[in-house]
């Protein structure tokens, strides 16, 4: 009989171990489901299958003659990363789950100037114009966006919206196409209001995983 107890509590003791683990697991799966500050992504338009976008071709005398931002059909260009960085004077933990509405902004990685927009004419559509601002990640206030989503945090698989903090637009894209030199390449814009235009969802990048260390504010 107490050979009978000892086993029955041996699998016990095994079960409830096994149980433990697959709990931590999905826990630490599940945390990291959500995207991060300091990640590095690319961001798609689910409207319009375009990747947000970024060089070194400038708006024209007619634009503010700042680095122009588009959207591209090709998944592959390096040029469509941007990483994740909180706002001026208030960085964001590396690793930390972006909250919905928490102001964020987007820094282009192979020019280091932020997803910006400002009372400038959009050159296609006559809406606000979205260009790429700053030097070595350090542009102004306008560079800062909210991120709306339903939840509490980002979630990978979200379809999410960004709302400009300064002037209240939603980055968005409708369609309308450059020529020469940037043929083919959609238009980026802010629009006054929301639609299924400005949803945008991570594709492809580099997810930072939630560190275990101790908070540690770092900028990004």
């Amino acid at each position: 009989m107490r050979l009978f107890r000892d086993f029955r509590d041996h699998i016990f003791m095994k079960l409830f171990l096994l149980l433990y683990i697959l709990l931590q697991c999905e826990g630490r799966e599940s945390e990291f489901s959500y995207v991060t500050c300091g990640s590095l992504v690319k961001l798609l338009n689910t409207r319009h299958n375009v990747r947000l976008h970024s060089h070194d071709v400038k708006y024209g005398s007619a634009g503010s003659g700042q680095q122009s931002v588009t959207g591209v059909e090709n998944s592959d260009d390096a040029n469509s990363y941007w990483r994740i960085r909180g706002k001026p004077n208030a960085p964001c933990q590396r690793g930390a789950p972006v909250k919905c509405g928490q102001p964020i902004r987007l820094t282009h990685m192979n020019t280091g100037r932020n997803l910006h927009t400002h009372h400038f004419v959009s050159p296609l559509s006559a809406n606000q114009e979205v260009s790429a601002f700053g030097e070595n990640g350090e542009g102004d206030d306008l560079d800062v966006w909210a991120v709306q989503c339903s939840g509490a945090h980002w979630e990978r698989d979200d379809a999410v919206r960004f709302k400009h903090v300064g002037t209240d637009v939603f980055l968005s894209v409708t369609g309308e196409q450059y020529g020469h030199p940037i043929k083919g390449q959609r238009e980026v814009h802010g629009m006054a209001g929301t639609s299924h235009h400005a949803y945008w969802k991570t594709m492809e990048g580099v997810f930072i995983k939630p560190s275990s260390e101790p908070p540690r504010h770092d900028e990004l």
